[in-house]
């Protein structure tokens, strides 16, 4: 098999490429992150790239429905369906590009009376001489119970370089215990310090706790490394199920992110990871299953079982997670196949919200809504699947919240006034941006109730038979493609708020409640944070309530981890919560397709 030079520009990174190896799978080969949320199968349009130079292959039918014939001829293609056949230059866009985006890790922040599962002691030990020959272990653990604290196990890693240390600090140390175990020691200097992670499917965020005040003294955000094998949890099953290996891949993809992570949070706060002591991560179930490596087969079809439920209790180090050798990683509980540990935290640090109200509802809206009503206390849950509209993906220009990414649009007359992301040149449009859009040309009209385009607005053309709607015209992007919604955009999205829409329904119901009775409506993580409240009431996805009665809390679920990470009774609260939870598959919905369809128009409620 031939192999050729390929360069990706701007990146400035090349390498060899195989002539079976698709573009998408050479740029992942050599490091260049390229944007592929369908798996590589022509379906997303996310991972286009422009041939600058060289042979390729011709383009198939799918990028022929793509892109124009102009677009063609300039090189235009996407990388999951094109094949080198020489040496070859392409441009890799922006929002083709996998690049930092928008990272929500800002969440409202609960003061908490710190007392988590670590604590610590400083000790002061006799050192040993002909008349006191106890071992070192035992020279320890008196220590401990002179201060009544018993324990009776050393984790066998602190136990390894226990003799040496020791001896170092001249018999004063700081002992780390968990229970009954200690499971680190450190000089009396150290901090006591500990990890929490909400581990999305998109996007890892990152807390450096301290555990003894409850501070937060670093906090970071990162991108899932394993969306560029597939951004519905859907499509990276499947990967994982079809690929020998795939599920250690993608562990280990999470866990190389979470160790740089960790480094970079220490370096900040000039702290070393062997000093965090514990951790905590919560996740939807399936992010769980593959950091855990536990059989994911029977999450990809129904009735959608995970492998378990209860909170865990793990070794960092069997993770590959470096904190201290000894430290254990605390996992929150599931509450079923598509409803996460990420959910339970977040119902943890919204409860001061949700238990004041008579009736509440709290929508986690992503790929994947998980969307809980709580009625008189009272948890009902379920998860919906929205699909990645609101991410950007199956979306002609569609891209994720990045720099020049369009996030806020009116509609005013055949004026349109819209706002990027960093203030950049349009290069696309991401959910938020979409969800004004469509909200927008719903109340200029362009767009009925059924969710039909008309052409009635100057701005309306069809393109290959299929109408869209111009945001950017080509005479405003020098000659480059206009960013257009298109006809099927909007049925996208109609599928999307139609999915949370018929969630809610289906939860008022069985509560044989109205949506006039939700006393306050919480909207939480990334995408629910940058939305408009307003546009999400016009198209119909949030019901139409006032707007005081709405709060965006950010990250809940990274809040719900830093909680549970500084207070052993929030770890009880939290399994209390999962315990409680009444959950609804909606495949047992017997009239839910009926229910969806009503729910996907854009209409108020």
């Amino acid at each position: 098999m031939n192999t050729y030079q390929i360069d990706f520009e701007p990146t400035g990174k090349s390498g060899k490429c195989k002539g079976n190896q698709s573009l998408l799978d050479c740029a992942h080969q050599v490091g260049v992150g390229i944007v592929n949320i369908c798996g590589g199968h022509g379906r997303c349009n996310c991972c286009k790239v422009q041939i600058l130079e060289g042979a390729v292959s011709e383009p198939t039918a799918s990028e022929l429905k793509i892109f124009s014939s102009q677009e063609v001829k300039k090189g235009w293609r996407l990388a999951c369906q094109t094949y080198p056949e020489g040496d070859a230059k392409l441009l890799v866009p922006p929002e083709s590009m996998t690049t930092m985006q928008r990272l929500q890790v800002e969440g409202f922040e609960i003061a908490v009376t710190p007392d988590s599962l670590v604590r610590s002691y400083n000790v002061c030990l006799p050192a040993p001489s002909m008349s006191d020959l106890q071992a070192d272990v035992e020279r320890i653990l008196g220590g401990l119970n002179n201060k009544r604290i018993h324990c009776n196990n050393i984790d066998i890693e602190v136990l390894k370089n226990i003799s040496h240390l020791l001896r170092s600090w001249d018999w004063k140390a700081k002992v780390f215990v968990r229970g009954s175990e200690v499971v680190a020691i450190g000089p009396q200097s150290n901090r006591q310090l500990g990890l929490a992670v909400d581990l999305g499917s998109t996007k890892i965020a990152a807390y450096l706790i301290d555990l003894e005040s409850g501070e937060t003294l670093a906090a970071r955000g990162a991108m899932n490394p394993q969306f560029a094998y597939g951004d519905d949890i859907i499509t990276r099953l499947s990967f994982v199920l079809e690929k020998r290996r795939g599920g250690k891949l993608m562990q280990k993809l999470v866990i190389d992110e979470l160790n740089r992570l960790l480094v970079a949070l220490c370096t900040e706060v000039d702290a070393q990871p062997d000093e965090v002591v514990e951790a905590v991560i919560v996740g939807n179930t399936a992010m769980h299953h593959l950091l855990l490596k536990l059989s994911v087969a029977q999450l990809a079809y129904a009735p959608y079982i995970p492998v378990v439920k209860a909170a865990l209790d793990i070794k960092a180090r069997d993770l590959g997670l470096a904190i201290a050798p000894g430290a254990y990683v605390h996992i929150l509980p599931n509450i079923a196949g598509f409803v996460g540990a990420d959910h339970v935290a977040m119902l943890l640090s919204t409860k001061t919200i949700w238990q004041k109200e008579d009736l509440a509802l709290a929508i986690d809206i992503g790929t994947n809504s998980e969307v809980s009503l709580i009625s008189n206390g009272e948890i009902s849950t379920l998860s919906c699947a929205s699909g990645p509209a609101f991410e950007g993906a199956e979306i002609k220009d569609g891209m994720r919240a990045t720099s020049g990414a369009i996030e806020r649009l009116s509609i005013s007359n055949d004026a349109i006034d819209y706002l990027t992301i960093d203030e950049a040149k349009p290069a696309g449009i991401c959910g938020s941006g979409i969800l004004d859009a469509v909200a927008q040309l719903r109340l200029a009209g362009v767009v009925d109730k059924s969710g039909r385009m008309l052409s009635n607005h100057p701005r309306v053309r069809n393109n290959k038979g299929q109408r869209e709607f111009v945001i950017v015209g080509e005479g405003e992007k020098n000659g480059l493609p206009a960013i257009t919604i298109t006809q099927r955009d909007v049925r996208a999205i109609q599928l999307a708020k139609g999915a949370v829409r018929s969630g809610v329904q289906v939860l008022l119901a069985a509560q044989n409640r109205s949506s006039e009775e939700i006393k306050r409506v919480i909207i939480a993580g990334a995408f629910g944070s940058y939305i408009d409240v307003s546009s999400a009431m016009t198209i119909g996805m949030l019901p139409s309530l006032p707007l005081n009665r709405f709060e965006q809390v950010g990250n809940a679920a990274g809040t719900g981890a830093k909680l549970a990470l500084v207070s052993r009774s929030k770890v009880a609260e939290a399994q209390q919560i999962a315990s409680e939870v009444h959950y609804t598959e909606l495949a047992a919905v017997s009239d839910y397709a009926k229910i969806l369809i009503e729910a996907a128009t854009i209409d108020e409620y």
